[in-house]
């Protein structure tokens, strides 16, 4: 599938399912305004392309996990090869070759200091022609998650996304720690596919579709479970990703957060530790278009002190357990 093939109905579609991502075809369908066959063949042909995943993944802070953002620095010839060792942990998400392929940017996460010492102190330095290794403990998340870069695109109206919108996880009762085994058992299957049918779920657990059905409700509830849309930005025409690393005053730290996570283009934003406090990453259509981002909306931000920029040359891995597969790829089974 080429990018001409993406059509505003696409990318409408794509919101809804950021919004909820097990929304019934027929629900999506009447908000906007077409038959659930169409939505299905949509759907369908964006799936099987790869061009879109929907998966269900858990929130590390409900957890209680750790986030770290790690920067590996590589010999040029061994960076691909570290970069694709690190996507096929299922500790591992967003799995980036930066900058003149000689840098390898990744997030992991840790139920404990233990696991974390584990990969950032034991095993990656020792890793041969990896020349350095930096990491920074994510600290709080201003957007990312749930809140996908498609739903500042403009495809659906405030009041379209008003229908879809699932009320906000209630949090109150903190950190439920570590899952139980079925629970596990099922969320690796969603990590696959978000949209997996209730049957598939029960065979998977041994409970009934009615259980399944319960329990997703209540992980999702209480904010444990969400679900994202792992997309082609090419296919969106977005085609250039750049890693802002951002240092400001403790002082305006949050501010200059929460403006950064109101940018049309920016993906994720987060505060860390590590010389530079901010993590901005950034999607533009092209080189002028992030010249001309870096010269309005970033230099309308008077607390930033110091900015380092990291173009991504390939993205290995997205947001889920899987490493990306090339469009228009055949699909691995479930």
């Amino acid at each position: 599938m080429e990018s001409d093939s993406i059509d505003d109905l696409d990318r409408a579609l794509v919101y809804a399912l950021q919004l909820d991502g097990r929304a019934p075809f027929s629900r999506i369908a009447e908000v906007l305004g077409v038959s659930d066959q169409t939505v299905a063949r949509r759907y369908t042909r964006l799936r099987t392309t790869r061009t879109i995943r929907v998966l269900g993944l858990t929130d590390p802070a409900a957890l209680g996990e750790l986030v770290w953002l790690v920067r590996v620095q590589c010999m040029p010839d061994t960076a691909e090869a570290v970069a694709e060792a690190l996507a096929r942990r299922e500790d591992t998400s967003w799995v980036s070759l930066m900058s003149e392929g000689t840098e390898v940017v990744a997030l992991t996460r840790a139920a404990t200091e233990a696991d974390s010492d584990t990969l950032l102190l034991r095993k990656l330095p020792q890793t041969p022609r990896v020349v350095g290794v930096s990491a920074h403990c994510v600290l709080h998340e201003f957007y990312g998650g749930p809140q996908g870069l498609i739903t500042k695109s403009g495809a659906l109206t405030d009041e379209q996304a008003e229908r879809l919108r699932l009320p906000e996880p209630d949090r109150s009762r903190g950190p439920r720690g570590p899952l139980a085994a079925d629970d596990r058992t099922m969320l690796k299957v969603l990590a696959q596919d978000g949209r997996a049918p209730l049957a598939q779920l029960a065979a998977a657990t041994g409970w009934s579709q009615s259980t399944v059905r319960r329990r997703l409700a209540d992980l999702r509830a209480d904010g444990t479970l969400y679900f994202d849309v792992d997309y082609d930005h090419r296919a969106f025409r977005t085609g250039i990703v750049t890693a802002l690393w951002l240092s400001v005053p403790p002082s305006e730290l949050e501010a200059t957060g929460r403006a950064l996570a109101d940018h049309p283009e920016v993906a994720f934003a987060s505060a860390t530790t590590g010389p530079n406090n901010l993590l901005a990453i950034v999607v533009c259509a092209d080189a002028p278009a992030f010249y001309r981002y870096l010269t309005t909306r970033i230099a309308a931000l008077p607390a930033i002190r110091h900015m380092e920029s990291s173009p991504m040359i390939r993205r290995v891995k997205g947001p889920g357990p899987l490493p990306v597969a090339p469009r228009g790829a055949a699909r691995r089974p479930a």
